[in-house]
């Protein structure tokens, strides 16, 4: 019962990670409940002002867009992992795990299916990232390092999301 409500409780923070991005653009108050409903934690709303509302959308929305990206990620590997032997170009001589086609789907399911749970987690520890900015800047409580693990989070996701698409 204790691992359910831990895996309950990263299923949720992953859920709020992806959710981000349309709650961003929502009224403080439907955030602020938001944040109430999923963690199932109290969230008092501070009247925030036009200047921390306005942080707090940018920085979700940065956020919720490397959750996103991550998301994608994700599935791209795990099907590319599961289904390798459908999507490869039949050169398994240079392939990794190569030279068998039993060798190179092995090696690709280990490399991008068994991973899935790691990328869940990874996705949950940004929605802890957005909890944490949204009690900081909505709400005026909680520690001040969530901002600016935000922007530098967002700028490596950037130059990590433009070197992944130059090797495409």
């Amino acid at each position: 019962m204790w691992v359910m409500g831990k895996v309950e409780r990263v299923l949720r923070a992953a859920y709020f990670a992806l959710l981000s991005v349309p709650v961003a653009f929502a009224p403080t108050g439907v955030r602020a409940r938001v944040v109430r409903r999923i963690f199932r934690t109290p969230f008092a709303l501070r009247e925030p002002g036009w200047w921390r509302t306005l942080a707090h959308s940018v920085l979700s929305l940065a956020v919720g867009l490397v959750a996103w990206f991550a998301a994608f990620l994700m599935i791209l590997a795990a099907v590319r992992g599961i289904f390798y032997p459908l999507i490869a170009a039949h050169d398994y001589q240079h392939s990794w795990g190569g030279p068998t086609l039993a060798g190179a789907w092995a090696v690709h399911f280990a490399g991008g299916a068994l991973p899935f749970p790691l990328w869940v987690l990874l996705i949950a520890g940004l929605g802890v990232l957005e909890q944490r900015l949204a009690q900081r800047l909505l709400s005026r409580s909680g520690p001040w390092w969530p901002l600016p693990v935000a922007v530098v989070l967002f700028a490596g996701s950037v130059l990590f999301f433009i070197a992944w698409w130059h090797q495409i």
